[in-house]
């Protein structure tokens, strides 16, 4: 089934918008803490093997978007700045909105590059794959985000 660019832009950034306000909302959490908050952060990703093993696996994998998002950036001719408010928003905020946030602004100066307006093909499999982890990813934000 073919993927047109706009559908995957609305995709991107309803991923980016849920991921910045599930972070965000958690992240508020620690302004009561004053200045040490940032600090108190890092301690509280060092508690249990789950929360130790989900920091490592974000952190490697915002390393390699990383990697990658400077070498696409140069490639598609995207700003400077703007990839480094990519980089910097993923480290300091959250990578899992700013990574989705790329894709949309990739999307649009693919489509400017190549006047496509397919972004490509999904098997239907593939399609209720992302569906169901969409589904079960907003469902965990919602439960994820204080009472």
């Amino acid at each position: 089934m073919t993927i047109s660019r706009k559908v995957l832009r609305v995709a991107y950034a309803s991923m980016s918008i849920v991921a910045l306000i599930g972070c965000g909302i958690n992240d508020l959490q620690y302004r009561k803490l004053g200045p040490g908050a940032f600090v108190y952060f890092w301690k509280e990703t060092l508690v249990n093997p789950a929360s130790r093993s989900i920091t490592i696996d974000i952190f490697f994998f915002l390393l390699a978007a990383m990697i990658w998002m400077f070498l696409e950036a140069r490639r598609l001719s995207i700003g400077g700045v703007w990839v480094w408010f990519y980089a910097l928003f993923g480290f300091f905020i959250a990578i899992s909105a700013a990574f989705p946030a790329f894709l949309f602004h990739r999307e649009i100066a693919l489509a400017r590059r190549d006047g496509s307006a397919s972004a490509g093909t999904l098997s239907v499999l593939e399609i209720l794959f992302v569906i169901i982890l969409w589904i079960l990813f907003l469902a965990y934000t919602f439960v994820a985000l204080p009472k």
